[in-house]
C-alpha cells in the first residue's frame, strides 16, 4: 500500500511539473531559467546562431519557447498577431488576436503564456484571448478593458496573462475593479475584485507563496495588491504611488515584483524610489521595510540571488548604470557604468543581459563586488530599441529585436 501511495504521489508531481506554463521571464516569472549545462564563455563572435526569423511583427514583448514551438507576438498594421514557429524556423501559423495600441510606442508588449494545448495573450487594447497551440484557432476572447472600464495610462497594455489553477488573471485597473479572473477553459468570469484605485499599469502579476499563504500579487498604477486566488478577495494593499512625488495619477510601473520570504521588492525608473515591502506574519498586511533611490529599475527586470538584488537603474530614458544591492538592508554593493541599462535574466550560474541601446548581449558572472562580464556580442538585424527580455529554454537563447527573432545555441 505504501509503495502504491508513493507511486500516486510521484505521478501527481509529474503531472504538476508537466502542466507548468511557459511564460514571461520563466516558470516563476522571476527571471531565473532552469536550463543547465550551458556555455560558461562564448566565442568572440558570440554563440552559434541557429535561426533568424523575420516577419513576426513589431514588438517589445519576449518570445516564449516550449519543447515543440516558439511563440512571438507582433504588431502588423493596426492588429496584434501571434506567430507559432517551429524549431526549424518555419512559421506554422500566424493569427491576428486583437487591436494594437496605436498611440505612443504602439509595438506589442504582451508576452504569451502557454499551458498544454492553449496559448493566452492580451492585446494592446486589453482583449484577453485563448488560442489553440495546434492551429491558432481562437477558443474564446474577452474584451477585459472595455467590459470592466479600464483606465489606460499612456502606453496601453503590457500585461502578460497569469495562469492560477483553473483561472487566468488580468488586471484592468480603474474604478470598477482592479483584478479579474476567468475560467481558463471557457473565458467565463469567475470573480472580479473590488477596486483599490489607480489606472491600469504595466506590471504582470505573479503567484506569491510564503508558508501557508498563497496569493496573487498584482498592481494598479497606484497600489501593490495581494488577493486570494479562489475568491479574488483583496487581502492587503501597499500604496506605492505618492502624489507629492509623482505628478500623474498612476505610476509608469512595469517591473514584476521580486519576492523572497515575506519580502517583496518593487521598483520603477524615472528617479522614483524603490521599496522593500514586508508582509506581516499573519499575512494580512504589508509595510515598508526600507527604500532608496539607487536601483530605480526602468522596465528591464531584476534578479534576487544569494541575498542580493541585481539590475540596472535609470539615469535618463537612454542611460543607466548596473547595480548590486543587499536584499535585507538596501546597502549598495556596487553601482557601475557599462554601456547603458538593459534586460536581465539568469540561468546556470550566469546572468544574460540584452543592453537596450546598441543590442549588446552579455554573459556576466554574479559578483556582489563588481560587474564581471565574461563574453559579449551584438545582435544584427531588426529595428527600434532593444526592450525585449531574453528567454532561455532547450539549451537555446531566444532574443527578438523588432520584427526579427534570433535563436542561439548555448549548450556546452
Amino acid at each position: 500500500m505504501k509503495q502504491i501511495n508513493l507511486s500516486i504521489t510521484f505521478f501527481l508531481l509529474v503531472l504538476i511539473v508537466a502542466a507548468q506554463p511557459s511564460q514571461w521571464r520563466g516558470a516563476n516569472r522571476d527571471g531565473k531559467f532552469t536550463d543547465t549545462g550551458l556555455l560558461k564563455k562564448w566565442p568572440d563572435a558570440g554563440p552559434e546562431l541557429l535561426l533568424k526569423v523575420e516577419g513576426i511583427g513589431k514588438g517589445y514583448s519576449s518570445v516564449v519557447a516550449t519543447d515543440k514551438f516558439i511563440f512571438a507576438t507582433g504588431m502588423i498594421d493596426t492588429l496584434d498577431y501571434l506567430s507559432c514557429i517551429t524549431p526549424e524556423g518555419q512559421i506554422k501559423w500566424k493569427v491576428a488576436y486583437g487591436r494594437s495600441w496605436v498611440k505612443s510606442f504602439p509595438d506589442t508588449r504582451s508576452t504569451p503564456t502557454i499551458e498544454d494545448d492553449r496559448v493566452y495573450i492580451i492585446s494592446g487594447t486589453g482583449e484577453l484571448v485563448c488560442l489553440n497551440v495546434s492551429d491558432g484557432a481562437i477558443r474564446w476572447k474577452v474584451n477585459v478593458d472595455k467590459d470592466f472600464s479600464a483606465d489606460w495610462h499612456i502606453w496601453g497594455v503590457s500585461e502578460s496573462p497569469l495562469i492560477v489553477d483553473d483561472k487566468v488573471i488580468c488586471t484592468p485597473g480603474g474604478a470598477k475593479t482592479s483584478v479579474v479572473a476567468f475560467d481558463k477553459m471557457t473565458g467565463k468570469l469567475v470573480w472580479q475584485s473590488e477596486s483599490v484605485g489607480g489606472p491600469r499599469c504595466y506590471v504582470s502579476p505573479i503567484i506569491y507563496e510564503y508558508n501557508q499563504f498563497r496569493y496573487i500579487l498584482a498592481a494598479t498604477g497606484t497600489n501593490l495588491i495581494a488577493l486570494e486566488p479562489v475568491t479574488g478577495k483583496v487581502v492587503w494593499t501597499f500604496k506605492y504611488w505618492d502624489g507629492a512625488k509623482w505628478d500623474q495619477p498612476g505610476l509608469i510601473w512595469a517591473n514584476t515584483p521580486v519576492v523572497k520570504g515575506r519580502d517583496i521588492f518593487i521598483s520603477m525608473g524615472y528617479d522614483y524610489r524603490n521599496v522593500m515591502v514586508t508582509m506581516s506574519e499573519d499575512g494580512k498586511s504589508a509595510t515598508e521595510k526600507w527604500s532608496n533611490m539607487t536601483l530605480d529599475n526602468h522596465h528591464h527586470g531584476l534578479i534576487e540571488l544569494d541575498g542580493n538584488i541585481y539590475g540596472s537603474n535609470w539615469q535618463s530614458n537612454s542611460k543607466g548604470k548596473w547595480v548590486c544591492m543587499d536584499w535585507n538592508s538596501g546597502d549598495i554593493k556596487y553601482e557601475t557604468e557599462w554601456l547603458t541599462k538593459g534586460a536581465l535574466v539568469y540561468a546556470d550560474g550566469l546572468f544574460y543581459i540584452l543592453e537596450e541601446k546598441t543590442g549588446t548581449v552579455a554573459l556576466v558572472k554574479p559578483d556582489q563586488n563588481s560587474f564581471d562580464m565574461v563574453s559579449s556580442f551584438k545582435l544584427q538585424g531588426g529595428n527600434g530599441p532593444f526592450w525585449s527580455h531574453p528567454f532561455i529554454a532547450n539549451g537555446k537563447l531566444y532574443l527578438r529585436h523588432g520584427d526579427v527573432l534570433f535563436v542561439y545555441t548555448i549548450k556546452a
